[in-house]
Protein backbone atom coordinates (compact mmCIF):
# COMPACT_ATOMS: atom_id res chain seq x y z
CA UNK A 1 0.00 0.00 0.00
CA UNK A 2 1.59 3.54 -1.31
CA UNK A 3 1.55 6.07 1.60
CA UNK A 4 -1.03 9.17 1.18
CA UNK A 5 0.17 12.00 -0.40
CA UNK A 6 1.27 14.95 1.91
CA UNK A 7 -0.57 18.01 1.84
CA UNK A 8 0.80 20.89 -0.39
CA UNK A 9 0.37 24.48 1.42
CA UNK A 10 1.67 27.77 -0.96
CA UNK A 11 3.54 29.26 2.65
CA UNK A 12 7.02 27.80 1.84
CA UNK A 13 7.18 25.59 4.81
CA UNK A 14 8.52 22.14 4.55
CA UNK A 15 5.76 19.71 4.18
CA UNK A 16 6.48 18.00 7.27
CA UNK A 17 6.10 21.14 8.78
CA UNK A 18 3.87 21.93 12.02
CA UNK A 19 1.10 23.67 11.34
CA UNK A 20 -1.33 26.24 13.17
CA UNK A 21 -5.10 25.40 13.07
CA UNK A 22 -5.38 28.87 11.26
CA UNK A 23 -2.94 28.01 8.54
CA UNK A 24 -4.87 24.54 7.94
CA UNK A 25 -8.01 26.24 7.89
CA UNK A 26 -6.64 28.55 5.49
CA UNK A 27 -4.93 26.35 3.57
CA UNK A 28 -8.07 23.63 2.94
CA UNK A 29 -10.77 25.94 3.03
CA UNK A 30 -12.48 24.27 6.64
CA UNK A 31 -13.03 26.95 9.70
CA UNK A 32 -11.42 26.39 12.65
CA UNK A 33 -14.49 25.39 15.16
CA UNK A 34 -15.41 22.61 12.34
CA UNK A 35 -11.78 21.45 12.77
CA UNK A 36 -12.58 21.48 17.06
CA UNK A 37 -15.67 19.62 16.29
CA UNK A 38 -13.74 17.29 14.33
CA UNK A 39 -11.39 16.79 17.01
CA UNK A 40 -13.99 15.30 19.71
CA UNK A 41 -16.02 13.48 16.86
CA UNK A 42 -12.50 11.84 15.57
CA UNK A 43 -10.63 10.23 18.34
CA UNK A 44 -8.06 9.24 15.40
CA UNK A 45 -7.46 13.26 14.70
CA UNK A 46 -5.37 14.25 17.64
CA UNK A 47 -2.90 17.81 16.70
CA UNK A 48 -0.20 18.27 19.04
CA UNK A 49 -1.51 21.12 21.66
CA UNK A 50 1.30 23.00 23.49
CA UNK A 51 1.59 25.63 25.83
CA UNK A 52 -1.80 27.61 26.45
CA UNK A 53 -4.05 24.39 24.78
CA UNK A 54 -2.54 25.55 20.94
CA UNK A 55 -3.04 22.84 18.31
CA UNK A 56 -0.19 22.18 15.53
CA UNK A 57 -1.20 19.93 13.48
CA UNK A 58 1.21 17.27 11.97
CA UNK A 59 1.54 16.30 8.43
CA UNK A 60 -0.66 12.82 8.88
CA UNK A 61 -2.91 15.38 10.90
CA UNK A 62 -3.85 17.31 7.61
CA UNK A 63 -3.85 14.41 5.72
CA UNK A 64 -6.50 13.18 7.89
CA UNK A 65 -8.43 16.30 8.02
CA UNK A 66 -8.43 16.28 4.02
CA UNK A 67 -9.78 12.83 4.27
CA UNK A 68 -12.48 13.49 6.68
CA UNK A 69 -13.43 16.69 4.29
CA UNK A 70 -13.59 14.89 1.18
CA UNK A 71 -15.50 11.99 3.04
CA UNK A 72 -18.05 14.26 4.69
CA UNK A 73 -18.84 17.04 2.18
CA UNK A 74 -18.15 15.30 -1.15
CA UNK A 75 -18.99 11.65 -0.59
CA UNK A 76 -22.09 12.38 1.18
CA UNK A 77 -21.13 10.61 4.24
CA UNK A 78 -22.60 10.95 7.57
CA UNK A 79 -19.74 11.65 10.81
CA UNK A 80 -20.28 8.86 11.87
CA UNK A 81 -19.83 6.90 8.57
CA UNK A 82 -17.22 8.81 7.82
CA UNK A 83 -15.55 7.62 11.27
CA UNK A 84 -16.08 3.92 10.74
CA UNK A 85 -15.09 4.08 7.00
CA UNK A 86 -11.45 5.65 8.69
CA UNK A 87 -11.10 2.39 11.13
CA UNK A 88 -12.69 0.29 8.67
CA UNK A 89 -15.26 -0.86 10.84
CA UNK A 90 -17.92 -1.73 8.29
CA UNK A 91 -18.22 -2.08 4.45
CA UNK A 92 -21.97 -0.71 5.12
CA UNK A 93 -20.67 2.62 6.01
CA UNK A 94 -20.39 4.01 2.45
CA UNK A 95 -23.65 6.31 1.23
CA UNK A 96 -23.17 4.00 -1.97
CA UNK A 97 -23.08 0.68 -0.11
CA UNK A 98 -26.72 -0.16 -0.05
CA UNK A 99 -29.94 1.38 -0.61
CA UNK A 100 -32.17 3.11 2.34
CA UNK A 101 -34.78 1.20 2.99
CA UNK A 102 -38.63 2.05 3.46
CA UNK A 103 -39.51 3.22 6.90
CA UNK A 104 -40.90 0.98 9.21
CA UNK A 105 -42.67 3.81 11.67
CA UNK A 106 -43.28 7.94 10.59
CA UNK A 107 -40.64 8.75 13.29
CA UNK A 108 -38.18 6.95 10.81
CA UNK A 109 -39.16 8.50 7.67
CA UNK A 110 -37.28 11.71 8.87
CA UNK A 111 -33.80 9.05 8.93
CA UNK A 112 -34.74 7.95 5.71
CA UNK A 113 -35.55 10.82 3.86
CA UNK A 114 -31.69 11.79 5.34
CA UNK A 115 -30.30 9.06 3.96
CA UNK A 116 -32.08 9.54 0.61
CA UNK A 117 -30.79 13.01 0.90
CA UNK A 118 -27.12 11.87 1.38
CA UNK A 119 -27.28 9.14 -1.31
CA UNK A 120 -28.12 12.25 -3.88
CA UNK A 121 -25.64 14.55 -2.77
CA UNK A 122 -23.18 11.96 -3.49
CA UNK A 123 -24.53 10.86 -7.05
CA UNK A 124 -24.55 14.76 -7.45
CA UNK A 125 -21.06 15.50 -6.84
CA UNK A 126 -19.75 12.15 -8.42
CA UNK A 127 -21.68 13.39 -11.49
CA UNK A 128 -19.79 16.87 -11.12
CA UNK A 129 -16.55 15.37 -10.75
CA UNK A 130 -17.22 12.91 -13.62
CA UNK A 131 -18.34 16.29 -15.94
CA UNK A 132 -14.88 17.88 -14.78
CA UNK A 133 -12.78 15.32 -15.89
CA UNK A 134 -14.64 14.85 -18.98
Amino acid sequence: MTEPALPTFADGKDPEALRTIGEVAKGLGIRQHVLRYWEEQFPMLKPLKRSGGRRYYRAEDVALVERIDRLVHREGYTLRGAKLALTGKSAAASPSATAPSLPASPGAAVTSNFAYRARLIALRTTLVNALHDA
